[in-house]
């Protein structure tokens, strides 16, 4: 039993005494610091100053000059003489003599229509007048008879060889002869009027343009009935071409009720073409329509060139601009002008400013302002062309703060 004790003890391991090593901390204490310096530039990082989302705009100048916008407006070109030609009754087109795009003069015949049942109500009109004509010779011959009558029988009535009453009956037969010429005579002019009314219907049948222009439309065919009111479904048409006066166009323009007060009758325009954008046509004020339509809350504007060209076409898309009347200043010494979006613009005590970029951050500046130009103000000092602004600046920007360009 001692034995094995013995053994078991000898099995037995001596440990070492433990040793204090100061490289452990030293490890430690690096991490320590090193979390430390994360969390503070983490915590730098996060409270940064972030810079302001802007959006910007860069300043152009007018040209000397040049007027001033005070409105701009869209509308369309429209002929102020523009008629759809039909016929005055219903009838069958048998001839047809205009297509698109014709110059037409006033009183060119564009269509024909048949007339063959009218030609013979007017034959039989002509032959009732000759009628009418040829019986008046044969009464006037009675009549001169009932008038030798009439003085024979006062010649007898001298010599005491007849009675009153046969001078009656002789003068009453004269009478009744003359009235009856006066009745033919009326009967002629009827058959005449009929004759002529007849013609009248002959001619409507011809169809003519009511003014000179260029055809725009060919709306009815050889064979086809036309008639000047919709009738017979889609089988009968209501007109033969559509006629344009192409001396006649300008713009109509719906303008907002709100800005109005900035047009007046005979202010300049610039007008340019939807389809021309490089294409600046000059123009002015017809009339203001002195009504409002009240569903849509604007006011209509007749607009007219200054000068027609071939490139104008009706109904053609148009954008205008009203311009505004030169300054006796501007007329003597004309000076170009710098001009800023009036979003840009604010106005503190009295006194405006805008936001000017420097580099990654903004300036503050002051400016005068003048008149109005469109969307824009005109700046009489303290910004220049090629400037950029700050459109619409956001509350929290101020002098010197970071911006990043959208």
């Amino acid at each position: 039993m001692t034995e094995s004790t013995d053994d078991l003890s000898a099995l037995r391991i001596e440990r070492e005494p433990m040793r204090t090593d100061s490289r452990g901390w030293v490890k430690w204490l690096v991490l320590l610091v090193l979390i430390g310096g994360a969390g503070a530039g983490g915590w730098a990082w996060w409270t940064r100053e972030r810079p302001i989302e802007v959006e910007v705009a860069t300043l152009t100048e007018r040209a000397a000059g040049t007027q001033a916008s005070v409105l701009n407006a869209s509308g369309y070109v429209t002929a102020r003489r523009r008629a759809t030609v039909s016929s005055k009754v219903t009838g069958k087109v048998i001839e047809v003599n205009v297509e698109e795009g014709m110059a037409v003069r006033e009183g060119q015949v564009l269509a024909r229509l048949d007339d063959s049942t009218l030609r013979a109500s007017i034959a039989l009109a002509r032959a009732q007048l000759e009628a009418a004509r040829r019986a008046i010779p044969e009464t006037e011959v009675r009549l001169e008879e009932a008038r030798i009558n009439l003085r024979r029988q006062q010649q007898l009535m001298t010599d005491g060889l007849t009675t009153p009453s046969a001078i009656d009956q002789a003068q009453a037969e004269v009478n009744s002869l003359v009235a009856r010429i006066d009745s033919m005579r009326e009967q002629i002019n009827v058959a005449q009027s009929q004759v002529a009314l007849q013609q009248t219907a002959i001619d409507d049948m011809v169809i003519r343009a009511p003014f000179s222009g260029i055809a725009i439309s060919k709306d009815a065919q050889p064979g086809e009935m036309v008639s000047p009111v919709s009738a017979g479904g889609g089988f009968t048409r209501t007109g033969i071409s559509t006629i344009v006066d192409m001396r006649s166009l300008e713009i109509e323009v719906d303008v907002n009720e709100s800005y109005i007060n900035r047009v007046r009758a005979g202010q300049p325009v610039t007008a340019v073409l939807d389809a021309y954008p490089d294409f600046q046509i000059p123009a002015k004020v017809i009339a203001v329509v002195p009504t409002a339509d009240r569903q849509k809350a604007t006011v209509l504007v007749r607009i007219g060139f200054n000068a027609l060209d071939p490139r104008i076409l009706p109904d053609m898309g148009v954008k205008v601009t009203f311009l505004r009347e030169a300054d006796a200043a501007e007329a003597v010494v004309p000076q170009p002008m710098t001009l800023v979006p009036a979003a840009a613009v604010r106005t503190e005590n009295n006194a405006s400013y805008v936001f000017v970029v420097r580099d990654q951050t903004v300036e503050r500046r002051a400016i005068r302002t003048g008149g109005i130009d469109g969307d824009r103000l005109e700046v009489t000092a303290g910004l220049k062309g090629g400037d950029r602004v700050v459109v619409a600046p956001p509350p929290e920007l101020a002098e010197g703060k970071p911006i990043v360009i959208k």
